[in-house]
């Protein structure tokens, strides 16, 4: 008789309480169920502060919730501390903005996983950071600090960063605010080919949650979709299941923006 190899989920929350960042006792979303499986590609959708950035800090087990369970890769979150280091590092997460460090230049920033994690010297930490930077497009700007690039280039940095430890989840806060049309295109494609297998993470798809504001933007059938509404998680199923809805921030989120 052959052994199952059981497989928990990327992230599994039950029940979970997620308070804010400016105030862990302050509670802004409550008794969330959600469960994320490996290789599915998650939208969970939200007005402006309903929440969507705190959910995402307790997705990626930096946060803890106040009552229920959270867990990442199957470890509670409250436990990811230095003993958990290689489950930590399964986690990639892009802030909002990017969130640079101002005094580093682009590169300096991409490799700072690599030099703190894996305490790597800048020349063996160079390559890796070379090759993310090229396949991201942004090998011209590797030299300059975050506040001569435009928000477009300090973005895909943020993503460069969050990628150049090979994570098995990546989780992207509000990832097309401040974009061109042209950058949030180019992150689009960008994505879908980390959802299906990425040649540079040798194929192997990877587990994707993004927030938004607008929901029309990621429109795709193999995705999955939640909205964040007064306090409550909601799962809503396939792009199918979001037109078909008729809660009134669903709506909202999907009309088209006044002129």
């Amino acid at each position: 008789m052959s052994e199952t190899t059981f497989n928990p989920a990327v992230i599994e929350m039950r029940g979970a309480s997620i308070g804010a960042m400016r105030d862990a006792s302050l509670v802004v979303v409550e008794d969330v169920h959600w469960t994320v499986q490996p290789g599915e590609f998650w939208v969970v959708a939200g007005q402006q502060y309903s929440g969507k950035t705190d959910l995402l800090m307790h997705a990626a087990g930096l946060m803890t919730p106040g009552c229920g369970t959270c867990r990442v890769f199957g470890c509670e979150s409250g436990a990811l501390g230095e003993a958990q280091l290689a489950d930590r590092l399964r986690v990639g997460f892009v802030f909002a903005g990017g969130k640079l460090f101002t005094r580093l230049t682009l590169a300096e920033n991409v490799a700072l996983p690599l030099r703190y994690q894996k305490d790597l010297t800048p020349e063996e930490a160079g390559r890796a950071v070379e090759v993310l930077l090229e396949l991201l497009e942004i090998t011209s700007f590797a030299n300059f600090l975050p506040a001569n690039v435009a928000a477009n280039w300090r973005q895909r940095a943020a993503l460069a960063r969050a990628l150049v430890l090979r994570p098995e989840l990546l989780l992207l806060d509000n990832p097309l605010g401040g974009l061109g049309v042209r950058h949030r295109h180019w992150l689009m494609q960008f994505l879908e080919q980390l959802a299906a297998g990425h040649d540079f993470f040798s194929g192997r798809p990877m587990t994707i949650a993004v927030t938004t504001d607008d929901l029309r933007a990621w429109e795709n059938p193999r995705r999955r979709f939640a909205v964040l509404e007064d306090r409550a998680f909601s799962v809503l199923g396939s792009w199918n299941d979001v037109k078909a809805s008729g809660g009134r921030v669903v709506k909202e989120l999907l009309a088209e923006p006044a002129g």
